[in-house]
This record gives structure tokens, C-alpha cells and sequence, in this order.
């Protein structure tokens, strides 16, 4: 992880890899696979860091550390799983290798391994651990494997490395069940040119719904591409298709960050850096409520466990996320009877949507309380299968005499919450103001955080 400083790789090596057919007539031809459609639905997952780092008390690793000092003396990647999901996440992707090169699997590649460790006499297997216990626990499972490898030699020779690298891919991808997304970081690749078709064809071969995460500088054919920090935050506004040398793909966007601030690996005396509920569930807001995906950084400590504040805050920030955005706070849900095609989008059934009038670029889905309602925020959720159609719309009141706007934006793709200050109303609506091709709104939901207990 820890990508604040990397160095991207050039663009005339990106360039290399565009496909003949790259080329669309405009973003809005452009559609989601059904893989990409899972996968944004999924919208919350976390990412676990553990390792020689872990007993070092560093973030970066030089690849230098011995194998010896990764002895967990208590690892529960049970516990990993059910605080994940106590959270709301929906997938866990476990670093497998991280920039140091230590392999917490026992790769046959190399010595520098979970092998060489005291750990069960040499025997183990985080990575088979992680994914046995996210899926007992009904999450989905992904993988991490640093390019950058700091201590295998032969890094320094590409075709060597690749050929290492490459069969580093094949072990992970036959030996672990169904991945949901292969996370490729870039951090520390200036200067070194990887073979990317090469690892890409491996993993397709044996993980061909498998999503690769990768920064849009690293490699132009990603799946999904990074935010481009870490702080946890979308700005601006959100378009799936993204346009790169004139190579459009649609290609969503995760954003990534730590429970703990600026700390992806666990360290000793650390709650101060354990960001609170509020900035945790304003980190999802402005993530997961912009249309993009979260992945929440966490981190078993020496006895490979997570702390028990880690755990208690993971559970208490999934506990506010459903207390301020589940069903049944869901104001929309309770409304004066209206026709089928409206109540499609006010249900709380996903699979649902509603469409607009066929060849219209405007219209609006109106929800009509039957007695005045105080809120303060909207949820859209755009269907996507089609593309990203909606270029701008208004949430609006009506005060009586007219319809009043409060809030407003160009995107809503697969997620969009807007927050105003508290109104009352008996009538709200989405106002597609404009949109390319037909629109179609999966969910309109209306709710009134502020009448929640604050945390």
C-alpha cells in the first residue's frame, strides 16, 4: 500500500497495451461487464496487512528482515472476518506479498516465506486462513501481490522477474478458491518495465471474473482504478468511464484508507491514530456515497488479532452506517400509493428500477409522503447495465407553491447521497434535468440524519 509517494510508470509503456478496439464512439456506449456490476455492488471491502512489518514496527520494508520474526503466537483470521463483516464490508483482499518480498503463503519460488518462519513449524498458510474464514463468514475473498518485491534478486532483471512473478500469480490463483479482485499497487515501480499481458493472461486463465485493481498511470486495461490518495475521499464528480490517451474504458474507481490514520500495518501504542465512528461513516459518505468503492485498511497485531478497539469501532461504525442508512430509516419507504414504474425505485429492492419515458432526457421520480416529513439527505442509485446515462439532476421540495431545489450535481452512477440542511416536506422528487439515452434509477431514498443519536 502506501502509495503517497509513488513514482508512476511512463505513458508511451501504458501506451503499449491499447487494443485495436479500444476506441468508443462515446462514453456513453460504453457498458459495465457483469463482473464490474458485481463487483460495485459489493461497495465496502477490507484490506489486511500483516507481516514481518508488523514485528518491526514499520510501514515500509527494506526486504532485508529475517523470517524468523514472524511468530504470531494467536492468529484468528475468524475474528478478522466477523469484524469485517460486523463493519458492513462485503470482501476482504489479503496481502499476500508486500514491497519487502516476505510471502505470507508458502510459495514454492522462493525461501523468503511463511515457510522460513517459526510460525507452525514452517507450515502454514495466512492467505489459505484468510480466505477459508472470510467465506465461512459470507464475505468474498481477493488477493494483493506487490510488483515491487525489495528483497527477491531477481527483481533486477525483468524477464527473470517476470517469469518469478508470474508463477507467483499461478500459485495464487489455482490454490485459493474464487477471487473477487487482484490488487495490483505501483508503488516503487519507476523505472522497471513489468510484463503485464503476461500476468493478466495467467490470472484470467484461472480467475477470469477476478477484478484487477490498478492506478490508471500503472496499466491502461485495469478493471477498476485508484482514487489517487488515501485519504478515503471522492471529489468532484464521478464518471465511470474514464478517457486515457483516448483509450476510453469503464473502469469504477476504489478508494482506499486505513482504520488507522496514515497506518496500514498495526503498531505498538496506537489507538490515538484510530479514526472515530464520525469520520469513519464521512469517509463512507464521501466514498461509497459518491459512487465509488471503499476498501478499509486493517491490521491483526503480534499475536494476529486485531485489537480489541480495532474491533469494537469496526463494530460500532457498521452499527451507525445501519442506524443512519438502513431499511428502516428509509423515509421513502412510506408514501402515498404510486404507479409501479415509481415503485420500482422506492421498494429497497436493488434488482428493481425505475426507467424513464422511452426517448425522454428529462424526468423526475416523485415521492409523496401524505403529511409533511423533515430530512436531509437523498441516496440515488443509478442502474448501470446500460452505462452511466444521467448527466444532471436536482433534488427538489415542494414549499406549497412551487418546487424548490436543494441540492444538485452532474453524476449519480452507482451511488449518490446528497446532504442539505434539514427541510420538511410532504413532497420530494429526483429531477433528471438531463441525461444521454434512456435513465434508470434503481433506488430514491430519503433520509433524516440529524434526527439520529449523535456518537
Amino acid at each position: 500500500m502506501n502509495r503517497l509517494h509513488r513514482s508512476l510508470l511512463g505513458a508511451a509503456m501504458a501506451c503499449a497495451f491499447l487494443p485495436a478496439t479500444s476506441v468508443a464512439q462515446s462514453a456513453s456506449d460504453i457498458r459495465p461487464s457483469p463482473q464490474q456490476i458485481h463487483w460495485q455492488d459489493l461497495e465496502f471491502g477490507v484490506i489486511v496487512h500483516f507481516g514481518t512489518n508488523t514485528f518491526l514496527d514499520r510501514e515500509w520494508g527494506d526486504g532485508t528482515a529475517d523470517p524468523k520474526v514472524f511468530n504470531p503466537d494467536h492468529v484468528d483470521t475468524a475474528q478478522w472476518a466477523r469484524a469485517s463483516r460486523a463493519a458492513g464490508a462485503r470482501y476482504m483482499v489479503m496481502v499476500a506479498k508486500h514491497h519487502d518480498g516476505f510471502a505470507l503463503f508458502p510459495t514454492a519460488q522462493s525461501d523468503y516465506s511463511v515457510k522460513s518462519s517459526p510460525w507452525m513449524g514452517g507450515k502454514g498458510d495466512l492467505v489459505k486462513l484468510a480466505s477459508d474464514a472470510a467465506r465461512a463468514e459470507g464475505l468474498e475473498f481477493g488477493v494483493y501481490l506487490s510488483p515491487w518485491d525489495r528483497h527477491e534478486p531477481r527483481y533486477h532483471d525483468p524477464k527473470a522477474y517476470d517469469a518469478y512473478y508470474q508463477a507467483q500469480v499461478e500459485e495464487l490463483a489455482q490454490h485459493y478458491g474464487p477471487l473477487v479482485e487482484w490488487w495490483l499497487d505501483g508503488a516503487g515501480s519507476a523505472g522497471h518495465v513489468y510484463d503485464f499481458p503476461r500476468y493478466i493472461e495467467t490470472l484470467r486463465t484461472y480467475q477470469a471474473n477476478a477484478m484487477v485493481f490498478a492506478d490508471m498511470g500503472l496499466f491502461e486495461y485495469g478493471d477498476i482504478r485508484w482514487v489517487g490518495q488515501e485519504d478515503g475521499y471522492i471529489r468532484g464528480e464521478n464518471w465511470n468511464v474514464i478517457d486515457r490517451h483516448g483509450y476510453e474504458r469503464w473502469r469504477p474507481v476504489e478508494v482506499d484508507t486505513p482504520l488507522h490514520d496514515l497506518h496500514w500495518f498495526w503498531h505498538p501504542n496506537d489507538e490515538g491514530t484510530l479514526k472515530s465512528v464520525a469520520k469513519l461513516v464521512d469517509t463512507w459518505e464521501n466514498s461509497v456515497g459518491r459512487g465509488g468503492q471503499l476498501m478499509l485498511g486493517i491490521a491483526p497485531d503480534r499475536h494476529g488479532r486485531l485489537p480489541d478497539a480495532d474491533v469494537a469501532r469496526l463494530d460500532a461504525f457498521g452499527k451507525a452506517l445501519r442506524e443512519r442508512y438502513g431499511d428502516a430509516s428509509n423515509l421513502a419507504r412510506h408514501h402515498v400509493a404510486t404507479d409501479d414504474n415509481t415503485e420500482a425505485a422506492l421498494d429497497g429492492n436493488k434488482d428493481t428500477f425505475w426507467s424513464a419515458p422511452a426517448g425522454s432526457r428529462h424526468a423526475t421520480i416523485e415521492v409523496d409522503f401524505g403529511r409533511p416529513v423533515t430530512f436531509d439527505r437523498t441516496l440515488a442509485m443509478e442502474w448501470l447495465d446500460d452505462g452511466q446515462h444521467v448527466r444532471k439532476y436536482a433534488i427538489e421540495v415542494f414549499d406549497g407553491k412551487g418546487w424548490r431545489p436543494v441540492a444538485g450535481a452532474e453524476a449519480i452512477g452507482h451511488m449518490k447521497i446528497d446532504v442539505f440542511p434539514k427541510v420538511t416536506a410532504q413532497r420530494v422528487r429526483l429531477n433528471i434535468l438531463s441525461s444521454v439515452g434512456d435513465a434508470s434509477i434503481r433506488e430514491f431514498q430519503v433520509f433524516n440524519a440529524a434526527a439520529l443519536p449523535s456518537r
